[in-house]
Formats: C-alpha cells, structure tokens, sequence
C-alpha cells in the first residue's frame, strides 16, 4: 500500500497518473465493497464496486479537495447502491459465496446474519461490514474512514450489540 497521502494521490490521478488512482485504489476498494455489501447482494455489490470506481474516475476532476477523497468515494458507494435498490426488483438471495468467508457451517445462518447486519443503523452496518466481511482491523477501518480509533471501536461495540440481539442472542 502506498505511503503517499490520499491527496497526492488524487492530485497526480486527476492529472492523468493512472497508477495514482490504482493505489486510491486499492486502499478503498474494500471499503466500498463493504458498504455496497451491507446494502446489496453479494454478486450485485462486485458489481457496482467497480461502477463506483469508473464514476469515480470519471469525475475526479469535479472533486475540489483532494483530501476528501475518502468522503467522497463513500458517499458515491452509498448513492449507487441507493440508485440501483431503486432500480432493482427486491430478491431474496442467499448470499452463499459470502457465507464461506464468515466461516459460517450454514449457509442460511450467514445469510440471516448478514439480513440482521443490512437492517442495522447505516454507522454501525458499514463498520460491521468492513470487519466482519472484509477483515479489516479496527485501525484500518478508523484510517480509511476518518473515524476516530475510539468511533470504531464504539461502532463494532453497539453494532455487535444490535446484532445478537436481532439474530436473538442478546438475552441471557
């Protein structure tokens, strides 16, 4: 991963250094799969991952702060999924491929979880899904964000909460 920061980055990508936005990235890719991932199913959430990143290329001439860029590419994850939701048929789909990487030994358990985690506050949803689905430390998930170290923290805490109290473990 590159040392260099995202606003250099940005800077030399919107001036035509292709491999600038290759490392933007590879460092958010993940990110934006685990939003999408808490919104979409997992074969519609590849796909508009790399819809996000062609619209993000596309416009980055129109980002004006290049240290926004995490900011930026978030909130475009999180508009393209709300426009393909609308665009979309509601399925219901078990999300089998994602089930092998949450080690779960059932499929229709993984894919209740992963229900539960779609129906969670939206602060709590992305974070789980960047650590549950896509093994991203706490430190990764509060340096790609902006969170605070403590936010994360406090966001894997409350959404861990939440989530065995909707998958029904939070009684004892």
């Amino acid at each position: 991963m590159s040392a260099r920061p995202d606003a250099d980055l940005v800077r030399a990508a919107q001036a035509g250094d292709v491999a600038s936005f290759e490392m933007l990235y590879t460092k958010y890719a993940r990110i934006v799969h685990a939003i999408l991932l808490g919104r979409l199913p997992a074969a519609d959430a590849d796909d508009v991952t790399q819809n996000v990143f062609i619209t993000a290329y596309t416009k980055l001439t129109s980002l004006h702060e290049p240290a926004a860029f995490a900011g930026w590419i978030v909130r475009i994850a999180r508009n393209a999924a709300e426009d393909y939701r609308r665009r979309s048929v509601n399925t219901l789909q078990l999300d089998a491929e994602y089930a092998g990487q949450a080690r779960q030994t059932n499929a229709a358990e993984a894919a209740e979880a992963l229900a539960a985690i779609r129906e969670l506050p939206e602060a709590y949803r992305d974070t789980l899904m960047m650590r549950l689905v896509e093994g991203m430390s706490g430190e990764e998930i509060a340096e790609r964000t902006g969170l605070t170290p403590g936010s994360v923290r406090v966001n894997l805490h409350r959404g861990m909460q939440l989530l065995r109290d909707a998958l029904g473990g939070g009684a004892e």
